[in-house]
């Protein structure tokens, strides 16, 4: 793994901590969206965005959600926007498959909150990047992980392989992951890895930690195997191409 270094201790409380790294080329052949598509590229983590409360009362609902299904792997998603829900080796439609149940699951204020973080989260990469929060739209996949240490039963189990963003969705230009769960404390391995050449930069998960970066391949990254406990996160992205927004989940 080379050498590695940590860019956020779980131990710290980070204001705003943001390195600037050269772009990759991946932008030079897309459609450049003026006062968007990143001419500065980089990642950032900040402790000041959301409150360690604030995150607890979103980690419920992904507890809540999740417990409707989960994967027989490591890893289970819950997508409040498209209501992909893991279920066994297979996803359903969280909305179709419990119908009117979900208003038992689910409250307007559990919806309402997602949207105030969601909000928040943009307007931090909008200021770290210089570009104007209202260019970026909210894109798919948004989604919650719950992971543990079972083995993988399928290929959506296996989160660990290094991945772009840019390559993986398309429609990624911003990416960020609010933490909702302790290293060390709730879980052991499971941190947050920027490949880059001649060392590895490391962001152990805090609870309201937010992490967050250019989806091109300047940000190769993984994440370690969860060894122990249970890992919650939301990965919430953004896109400056406007056909491929997505608005924000309502309880139906």
């Amino acid at each position: 793994d080379g050498v590695t270094e940590v860019l956020a201790r779980h131990s710290e409380n980070l204001q705003d901590k943001f390195v600037e790294i050269p772009c990759s080329e991946d932008y030079d052949s897309q459609k450049r969206f003026e006062g968007c598509t990143p001419r500065k590229c980089g990642r950032g983590v900040t402790d000041a965005v959301i409150t360690k409360e604030e995150a607890e009362r979103i980690r419920r609902i992904a507890e809540r959600g999740l417990s409707l299904g989960g994967s027989e792997g490591g890893a289970s998603i819950l997508d409040l926007h498209s209501g992909a829900l893991s279920l066994g080796k297979h996803f359903v439609n969280l909305y179709r498959y419990f119908g009117d149940k979900i208003r038992e699951i689910f409250t307007e204020e559990d919806f309402a909150l997602y949207r105030d973080v969601r909000q928040r989260i943009q307007q931090k990469i909008a200021q770290a990047f210089g570009i104007n929060s209202a260019s970026m739209y909210l894109t798919e996949p948004t989604f919650f992980s719950r992971i543990n240490s079972t083995e993988a039963k399928t290929t959506h189990d296996e989160y660990w392989h290094p991945h772009v963003d840019k390559v993986t969705y398309g429609s990624f230009d911003y990416t960020s992951l609010l933490y909702l769960s302790d290293y060390s404390e709730d879980f052991g391995g499971g941190r947050f890895v920027f490949m880059d050449v001649g060392s590895n930069k490391t962001v152990e998960p805090r609870a309201g930690r937010v992490s967050f970066f250019t989806s091109g391949s300047e940000n190769l990254h993984r994440v370690e195997k969860v060894r122990w406990g249970t890992r919650y996160a939301i990965t919430i992205s953004f896109t400056c191409n406007p056909e491929r927004a997505i608005g924000d989940p309502v309880l139906v």
